[in-house]
């Protein structure tokens, strides 16, 4: 009885924690749209129902997208890179911050209703949250002067976000909550890691040797991508 009572005060817990930190990456993202929108004298070019509808179509794009994962070489399985980010950020560079994060929230959200959790929800939370900080740098720097060069500056940017933060919320947090809801001991979990890589023998050269290539090469993909397709696609979607 311990244990169990125990479990369900660590699961609420982490779903207090979960829902503060999406609430807090909406405030974010909402307060600095309305600041770079009211600076900037931008009106909005598409009616609310449009850009729930859009947001709609993106994530369900990016949820497929979400459902075929690539294992690679240098990280141990449970890191696997999709391209779910590219339908979400094309969604952020046309509508905003707000509406890029709002699609990876419902892609996550689509997902668990899809397919579920292997990871007791601990990677689904780190999926929307890493996600979150390359779109939400890159979107906002873009909605600040939409322009190729910006664009650019605000992928290299958002890559690099996602790259420190995430590497360090995997080390600190992320981790850690999975072993200890998943109930899976961290040696165990390095291990995995040493089976690809020698060099792999403690959470943090786990994240050195495998989170931050991880990210790095997650975030060139993504935005080398997007910028190739959203050139093609902002004409679709400014149109009324």
């Amino acid at each position: 009885m311990p244990n169990l009572i125990q479990s369900i005060k660590d699961n609420l817990t982490f779903l207090l924690v979960c829902l503060l930190i999406v609430v807090a990456i909406f405030v974010v993202a909402s307060v600095t749209e309305k600041a770079l929108r009211k600076k900037n004298s931008m009106p909005r070019t598409n009616s609310p129902a449009r850009r729930v509808a859009l947001v709609g179509v993106f994530s369900a794009i990016a949820v497929v997208l979400m459902l075929f994962e690539l294992p690679l070489w240098f990280a141990p399985s449970f890191y696997e890179l999709d391209f779910s980010e590219i339908p979400v950020m094309i969604c952020a560079f046309a509508m905003g911050p707000v509406a890029g994060v709002a699609a990876e929230l419902c892609k996550v959200l689509l997902k668990l209703v899809l397919k579920g959790t292997t990871t007791a929800f601990v990677g689904d939370f780190a999926n929307f949250v890493v996600g979150c900080s390359l779109v939400l740098p890159a979107s906002i720097a873009y909605y600040a002067k939409k322009s190729k060069k910006t664009a650019i500056l605000g992928l290299i940017l958002g890559t690099a976000v996602m790259t420190v933060f995430g590497s360090g919320f995997n080390a600190l947090y992320l981790l850690p909550k999975f072993s200890e809801l998943f109930g899976m001991p961290m040696d165990a979990i390095i291990s995995m890691g040493t089976a690809v890589n020698s060099s792999i023998h403690s959470v943090w050269t786990l994240v050195f040797f495998a989170v931050v290539p991880f990210n790095i090469l997650k975030g060139l993909l993504v935005s080398a991508v997007t910028m190739l397709l959203y050139k093609h696609i902002s004409p679709i979607l400014k149109k009324h």
